[in-house]
């Protein structure tokens, strides 16, 4: 019998709690939303965060059960051990500096391959000489490899310009792009790769992050797969006090501009009037208005249920749905143990397991038939990588286990309710369990017999707790063409409504954040957009010298 959750972060929607006239409405309090609505308060904007779970946070919340806590996406952050990062100086102007990071160990990600390990090591000097001394034959390649993601990152900042640009300034910068970028960047991951090598190896160790966007090699953007390898360069990290501190450090800096957050607050309809976003409609009938409403509920829920049906099809988003699809779904266990991380020697390194080199044909053979091997499976260690833990929750510890999944798999029972769904359901979700509870045994055998609590999620899960309809973890399959798409970006074609989130410029927190950066530039418009950028940079400024964080 398990216990409710406890875990709260934000207020309850009531509609007596409403506060006066809002500047805007964004619906979803993932970390694009927050990222958003942190900006906006910044240049004294009051902005209303609708989030329909019972905790903020969206894919960056925590829920705790039975004297457990767990994670359900932020498993490791890169790039935030130096406070000259980009990506710790968003994460410190969106929290004022309240969020904290501790390191992971310095061999971050762990690949198996048919039982044989690979160790990728943070340092981008010790990354490629870590790979040299595997593949004795492949320096040239290697080298070459690392150039090639410099090239993404020069072609990530293009590509955040595009989404800031409309109209003609968009299209001359998206001509820039394909102009001076090397073509590579928005192919096949496996067909530039192949280009540098005929190491099937040494392919699948260098896609072997591949579950981070959902998206195996020969189907993934390079540019997607860029962004990730290049993100963890430096080392990975977690955030101290567990994921739900980013939501608890975001809140009351959306707070300063007299906006507020609500959890259970449903969003049944974006209101729209002479062709014009004006507000909300919540589940209850109650009617919210704003000048501004912004969406980081992703782009199928907004244009396929959000918005009117005719409006959608007015401004061609019916039609532009089409050319994109849903990312694929996951499996989670959520582990507890009654002993600490040390005491199970448990690790700060994420463990991915691949039954061979072929990622793409194992994903496809698993679609087919879920009897199949797991084509990835993923280990994660919370309550090692969290420095508070043993504090929080003394003498116990948490691990999870991710792999991919498909809806179609689980829809004959998305009509029956949560936690009821038969013992049908039941059935299936313990053999996959015990399935995946053999990959952690296989790798730390000491565990065997300890675990005190287990509990596995599914898609729906992903449907229910994220209103994600196919649950979908990453929103968007990041595919070259999804690349290629100039209507994801944050303003729409609908006067007053804007997106943001991972929809916007790439899956990952790091994604979703910039988007949420870039989404409240778009709404702020040239002259105060400007004022958030100067302000931006007068933080980065004052956070001044280099953290002495390193991954140890």
């Amino acid at each position: 019998m398990t216990t409710p959750s406890t875990l709260r972060i934000g207020r309850r929607y009531r509609p007596s709690r409403l506060d006066g006239q809002y500047d805007a409405i964004i619906i979803g309090s993932g970390i694009g939303g927050m990222t958003t609505a942190a900006c906006l308060s910044k240049q004294g904007k009051k902005v209303l965060v609708l989030e329909q779970h019972y905790t903020a946070g969206g894919f960056t919340h925590a829920y705790d059960r039975n004297g457990y806590e767990w994670d359900v996406g932020v498993h490791y952050i890169g790039d935030v051990g130096s406070r000259k990062s980009s990506m710790r100086q968003m994460f410190d102007f969106i929290t004022d500096g309240q969020l904290q990071w501790a390191p992971m160990d310095q061999n971050y990600d762990r690949i198996f391959i048919d039982g044989e390990r690979f160790d990728l090591i943070a340092g981008r000097r010790a990354f490629v000489d870590n790979l040299k001394v595997r593949f004795t034959q492949e320096h040239e390649a290697i080298d070459e490899y690392m150039r090639r993601l410099d090239a993404v990152g020069k072609a990530v900042q293009t590509l955040a310009l595009e989404k800031l640009f409309t109209g003609i300034p968009g299209k001359l910068t998206a001509w820039a792009r394909k102009a001076f970028l090397p073509e590579y960047v928005n192919r096949t991951t496996y067909d530039v790769l192949r280009e540098l090598t005929d190491d099937e190896t040494l392919i699948a160790v260098l896609t072997g992050q591949w579950g981070d966007s959902g998206v195996p090699p020969e189907k993934s953007s390079f540019l997607i797969h860029g962004m990730i390898a290049s993100h963890y360069l430096r080392g990975a990290y977690y955030p101290i006090g567990g994921a739900s501190c980013i939501a608890e450090t975001i809140i009351p800096v959306i707070h300063q501009g007299g906006g507020e957050l609500f959890t259970y607050a449903n969003v049944k309809q974006i209101l729209v009037e002479n062709n014009r976003a004006t507000g909300v409609q919540m589940e209850d009938g109650t009617e919210i208005r704003a000048p501004i409403v912004i969406s980081n509920a992703g782009v199928f829920n907004t244009f396929e249920k959000l918005l009117p049906v005719q409006t959608s099809r007015q401004y061609g988003y019916t039609r532009l749905l089409e050319d994109v699809e849903p990312s694929v779904a996951h499996l989670c266990v959520y582990i507890g143990l009654k002993e600490s991380a040390a005491e199970l020697q448990l690790p700060k390194t994420n463990f991915w397991i691949y039954p061979n080199t072929d990622h793409t044909q194992n994903l496809a053979a698993f679609r087919d038939d879920m009897a199949a091997e797991f084509p990835a499976v993923y280990i994660s260690f919370p309550s090692a990588k969290d420095p508070s833990w043993d504090s929080r929750y003394p003498g116990t510890a948490t691990i999870e286990i991710v792999a991919p999944a498909f809806f179609e798999t689980f829809e004959a029972w998305k009509d029956k309710p949560w936690g009821k769904r038969g013992a049908d359901y039941d059935a299936l979700k313990e053999q996959l369990t015990d399935r995946l509870l053999e990959f952690l045994y296989d790798k730390l055998p000491q565990l065997r017999g300890k675990i005190d609590y287990c509990e596995l999620s599914t898609p729906l899960s992903t449907d229910f707790f994220c209103a994600y309809g196919r649950g979908e973890m990453y929103g968007l399959t990041h595919d070259p063409k999804r690349f290629e798409q100039d209507w994801l970006r944050p303003k729409t074609r609908l006067p007053g409504l804007y997106l943001t989130g991972q929809d916007v410029i790439s899956c990952g927190v790091g994604g979703a954040m910039y988007a949420g950066f870039t989404t409240a530039l778009s709404v702020l418009g040239l002259k105060q957009g400007w004022g958030l950028l100067k302000q931006f940079r007068r933080g980065t400024q004052q956070a001044g010298v280099e953290s002495t964080l390193q991954p140890n």
